[in-house]
């Protein structure tokens, strides 16, 4: 795995713009989740953490981005509370033999953080999440993993927002 990526903001001097905020958001999101998997920590700490000392902060020489604060708690709090929907959910998309407790943690945390905001941000464009959760997955790795990414957020995408791809939704 490659070094953490940051959330610094971007050299121009001008304000981030709202993609911007929300691209940090993103990243947050998967370093939490990475975090409290590996730590222990509960979620409304790690979201206090990174709100208060992590945004919008200087942290060893380097300046954060300002995220969009309510998506990333979104996200932490999303994925956590429905961790037991999506984990199966993903669990039919990853091939045969592999499942999420053999992934890297980095990887499980932006594939589930990518399939919650499926799930749930119907006012994102199925689009605009796949781009962006596969562009934190190059930041994080350079093998084989942000292919992974792809094809297992992709299969996700056509179960759960179907009419993003031409198809209708299944039957309940």
């Amino acid at each position: 795995m490659a070094a953490a990526p940051t959330i610094k903001s971007e050299s121009s001097g001008q304000p981030p713009s709202r993609r911007s905020g929300r691209s940090a958001a993103r990243l947050a999101a998967v370093q939490a989740l990475y975090q409290m998997e590996l730590g222990g920590a509960d979620v409304d700490s790690v979201i206090l953490e990174f709100i208060s000392e992590r945004f919008g902060h200087e942290i060893d020489g380097e300046e954060y981005l300002e995220a969009d604060q309510k998506l990333f708690a979104d996200l932490v709090r999303g994925v956590v509370s429905h961790q037991m929907e999506i984990d199966p959910l993903v669990a039919r998309t990853v091939s045969e033999g592999w499942s999420l407790p053999r992934l890297d943690a980095t990887l499980r945390a932006l594939i589930r953080t990518a399939t919650y905001e499926l799930m749930a941000r119907q006012d994102i464009p199925v689009k605009v999440v796949l781009s962006e959760y596969i562009d934190i997955a190059h930041a994080f790795f350079s093998g084989d993993e942000p292919g992974f990414a792809n094809g297992v957020l992709d299969r996700v995408a056509r179960l759960v927002r179907p009419a993003a791809f031409g198809a209708h939704e299944p039957k309940s």
